[in-house]
C-alpha cells in the first residue's frame, strides 16, 4: 500500500471529510477555510470546536497549515498531494471545454507545428492558465546546415530539411570561435549531411571526423562536435517547447513578490531549464502526471503546479507532451480531464498525418 493509501486509511471518516472540504474550499475560493463555515457543510452535525481539533490534528500531520493568526486553514503541498492521489474525483471534460478545444484543433492543417501552436493557445484559453507543449522531434532527412554566431557564448544552428521544414536551435559554442570557423564547420557538415536524419548524423559525424581530422581546423572541429552533441544530447530529443499564456498567471498576482516568482518561472521555461527532466517522466506510462510546487526544482521558487500528459504516435510511442501551468490552487478536477483529452486529440491528429 502506498503512503497515501496508508495515511488515508488511518484517518477516520470525520478527518477525511474535514480534510477534503478544506482542500476543496481552498481550491475554489483561494482563501483559508475556517471551522465555522465547515459546521454548515459537514455530513454529521459537529461543533466548530470539534472541527478545530480535527484541523489541528491534520496540521500536526503536515497536511494543513494556518497562514495567518486566524483559525482558517489551507492545504500544504503534502496535503495537496494526498488529495490529488487519494481523494480527487476526475470525470470527463465538460462539453463546453471539449468543444472549445476541438474547435481549435479540427481545422484542416497538414503542418504539425501549426497544430501544436494552436494546442498551446487552446489550452491557455480554456484553462485560463499557462500552457506548455513539447513538440516531437523532426525526423526528415537534412538538406543544409548553417551556424550563426549571436554572442561569444551563444550561437544558432539553422537546419533546413529535405521536406522544406526549417528549424533554429540555440546552443553554447566552444570558446574561441571565429567567423571563419563557423563557415568551415558548416562547409564540412554540408559536404555529407544531405540525406541523413539528425538521429543518423551523430554516428556519421564520428566516422567522418576520425577520417578527415586533418582537414578540419581544431576550433572548427570543436564546433562540429559541440553542435552534434547539442542535437543528440539527452534531454533534447524534443524539438521545441511552446509556452502560452504568461499574462494569465501575471493577471492573478497582485503582490510584487508573486509577480517576480512568476517571471522567474517563465524565464526558466523559455531557457528550457530542467524541462526535459520532468517531462521525460511522462515516458513512464500513459495518463496525466501532476507536479505540485517544490516536488520539482523548476517550480520550487514559483509555487506553481504542472498538470501534464504525454501524447503518442500511431505506434503508441511517446513523442511529446501537453500541459497546463498554474498556481498550486488549480482546479485539478477540471484541468486534469482537459489535459488528458487534449493529449489524446493531439496524438490522433499526429497519427493521422503519419508523423513519427
Amino acid at each position: 500500500m502506498t503512503n497515501t493509501g496508508k495515511l488515508l486509511e488511518e484517518m477516520n471518516d470525520r478527518s477525511r471529510e474535514v480534510f477534503r472540504r478544506v482542500v476543496e474550499g481552498y481550491l475554489e475560493s483561494g482563501v483559508p477555510v475556517g471551522s465555522r463555515s465547515l459546521t454548515r457543510e459537514m455530513n454529521e452535525k459537529v461543533s466548530a470546536a470539534t472541527i478545530r481539533n480535527v484541523m489541528q490534528d491534520l496540521e500536526y500531520l503536515g497536511l494543513l497549515a494556518a497562514p495567518h493568526v486566524s483559525a482558517g486553514r489551507v492545504p500544504t503541498e503534502a496535503g495537496l498531494r494526498l488529495f490529488v492521489d487519494g481523494l480527487l474525483e476526475v470525470g470527463d471534460p465538460a462539453e463546453a471545454d471539449r468543444d472549445a478545444i476541438e474547435s481549435r484543433l479540427t481545422e484542416n492543417d497538414a503542418d504539425v507545428s501549426h497544430i501544436l501552436d494552436r494546442v498551446g493557445s487552446a489550452l491557455s484559453g480554456v484553462t485560463h492558465g499557462a500552457s506548455l507543449v513539447l513538440a516531437p522531434k523532426h525526423e526528415a532527412p537534412l538538406k543544409h546546415i548553417e551556424f550563426v554566431s549571436l554572442a561569444p557564448e551563444r550561437a544558432l544552428a539553422v537546419l533546413v530539411f529535405a521536406d522544406g521544414h526549417v528549424e533554429n536551435r540555440f546552443f553554447q559554442p566552444p570558446p574561441g570561435q571565429t567567423p571563419s570557423s563557423y563557415r568551415e564547420a558548416a562547409n564540412f557538415l554540408n559536404a555529407f549531411v544531405a540525406g541523413h536524419t539528425l538521429s543518423e548524423l551523430e554516428t556519421v559525424l564520428k566516422s567522418e571526423i576520425s577520417k578527415r581530422r586533418q582537414e578540419l581546423d581544431s576550433v572548427a572541429r570543436d564546433l562540429v562536435e559541440s553542435g552534434a552533441a547539442f542535437w543528440e544530447n539527452e534531454g533534447t530529443v524534443y524539438e521545441r517547447l511552446i509556452v502560452r499564456g504568461r499574462s494569465n498567471l501575471l493577471a492573478g498576482s497582485a503582490e510584487e513578490e508573486e509577480l517576480e516568482r512568476i517571471r522567474e518561472l517563465f524565464d526558466d521555461l523559455e531557457r528550457k531549464r530542467d524541462i526535459a527532466e520532468f517531462l521525460e517522466l511522462t515516458d513512464q506510462g500513459e495518463g496525466v502526471r501532476i507536479f505540485i510546487g517544490s516536488e520539482n526544482k523548476l517550480f520550487s521558487l514559483s509555487g506553481s503546479s504542472l498538470v501534464v500528459s504525454p501524447y503518442m504516435n500511431a505506434d503508441r510511442k511517446v513523442i511529446g507532451a501537453v500541459g497546463v501551468i498554474g498556481p498550486t490552487r488549480l482546479n485539478y478536477g477540471r484541468i486534469v480531464p482537459i489535459v488528458d483529452y487534449t493529449a489524446q486529440m493531439v496524438g490522433r491528429l499526429i497519427a493521422d498525418r503519419g508523423q513519427q
